[in-house]
């Protein structure tokens, strides 16, 4: 049974920061690509960053770029998506996405709220 599990966020001020995780389980972690993808309410979603099978490729959108950094440990089975200076506007449901070829996993999202 393919699980992906995201735990980590919560509410943060303006300027903090957050550490996602998420835990695969049920196929060979180390065979996928990973990404993170966010939902704000009332929009689409969108993809944030992405890692390679092996880690040794990341890419990121433009909005993120120098704040959140996406890492991989295929030992632990997790990705991890590194969340700094946090911005109002990063407020939204973070998922965690498995994907090789043609099979696409996700998980169930956690919500990520910058307020103050």
């Amino acid at each position: 049974q393919v699980q992906l599990v995201e735990s980590g966020g919560g509410l943060v001020q303006p300027g903090g920061s957050l550490r996602l995780s998420c835990v695969a389980s049920g196929f060979t972690f180390s065979r996928y690509a990973m990404r993170w993808y966010r939902q704000a309410p009332g929009k689409e979603r969108e993809l944030v960053a992405a890692i390679s099978s092996a880690g040794d490729s990341k890419d990121y959108a433009d909005s993120v770029k120098g704040r959140l950094t996406i890492s991989r440990d295929n030992a632990k089975n997790t990705v991890y998506l590194q969340m700094n200076s946090l911005k109002p506007e990063d407020t939204a449901v973070y998922f965690c996405n498995a994907v090789r070829i043609t099979e696409n996993y996700w998980g169930q999202g956690t919500q990520v709220t910058v307020s103050s």
